[in-house]
């Protein structure tokens, strides 16, 4: 009887403990306020509409763990037998079959070779199969908000995120990508996006 008491009893005192390890939820935070302030004043957003936003943005642990631990780190021997394998080869020669009028047209305007663009999308996403499971925003406010390292850095993406939103008049909390915010076939960060 002695038992189930005292283990009650302890997980009523560290649940406090375990909450206040928490990061306070993005609208209570100083630095998130002071962020809505800049974009209201330097790119005309209007105050309740990055409220509704950064307030549905969810900070996501999982997502520190990630950075701090990229795969990307891997010297080129190690993932080599990753990408070049027969169905990966296969993949790649029906995207460009598939998408060669584009990517004629991408490489005679942007002078980027169609070979190059094929590479990139099927290291990224696997030609496009595989996108992202994060949503944008918590990714992006995780990280600049949460991870000093690279907190600059990934405020500025962002607000770069925040203005392409509105360019293309998509809510910011429809886009899923990568766990440092990358999106779509290539994988672009917002700024690369824009640019």
């Amino acid at each position: 009887m002695l038992r189930p008491l005292l283990f009650c009893l302890a997980l009523i005192l560290t649940a406090p403990l375990r909450a206040a390890d928490a990061p306070a939820p993005f609208l209570e935070q100083d630095e998130v306020r002071t962020f809505i302030d800049e974009m209201v004043a330097e790119h005309g957003f209007e105050r309740g509409e990055l409220q509704r936003v950064l307030g549905a943005a969810e900070h996501q642990q999982k997502i520190i763990d990630a950075i701090t631990r990229p795969a990307e780190a891997k010297p080129w021997r190690d993932y080599r037998p990753i990408f070049l394998t027969e169905s990966r080869i296969r993949q790649g020669v029906a995207f460009w079959d598939e998408n060669a009028e584009l990517l004629a047209r991408a490489e005679k305007e942007y002078g980027v070779p169609a070979e190059m663009i094929v590479a990139i999308i099927g290291v990224e996403t696997r030609y496009g199969r595989h996108q992202g499971t994060y949503r944008v925003i918590d990714s992006l406010a995780t990280l600049g908000f949460g991870y000093p390292k690279r907190g600059r850095f990934f405020r500025g993406q962002l607000k770069e995120f925040l203005i392409m939103a509105r360019e293309e008049r998509r809510d910011p909390l429809e886009f899923m990508g990568s766990y440092a915010g990358a999106m779509g076939k290539p994988q672009f960060i917002a700024s690369s996006f824009r640019a």
